[in-house]
């Protein structure tokens, strides 16, 4: 079992920046990816990025790519995902993930909580 609880969720102007945060507990964290996806209101959740155990190779949504930065420290059993340039459409529900799937995809094993994310125009 693997515990994750995201932070660093709020309210940001459009522009500016956040740096989110996946703590997680139980199980060996660096035995596996992990990954952020986000769900809008009224939208479906979408995955965003991902970036495998090593934190060596990673992986994201054209919707991100440039913009945002995904990293892990295994020492400290955190993820992270560094957000720049926020834009309104990037207000969002942000989850992370563990054991993931086929990259790209909605498909891991464990899953967060969540923490929202508000970018204002």
């Amino acid at each position: 079992q693997v515990l994750l609880l995201e932070s660093g969720g709020g309210l940001v102007q459009a522009g500016g920046s956040l740096r989110l945060s996946c703590a997680a507990s139980g199980r060996t964290f660096n035995n596996y990816d992990m990954g952020w996806f986000r769900q809008a209101p009224g939208k479906e959740r979408e995955f965003a990025a991902a970036i495998n155990w090593s934190g060596d190779r990673t992986y994201y949504a054209d919707s991100v790519k440039g913009r945002f930065t995904i990293s892990r420290d295994n020492v400290q059993n955190t993820m992270y995902l560094q957000m720049n340039s926020l834009k309104p459409e990037d207000t969002a529900v942000y989850y992370c993930a563990a054991d993931l799937g086929k990259w790209g995809t909605l498909v891991a094993h464990y899953w967060g909580q969540g923490t929202q994310v508000t970018v204002s125009s």
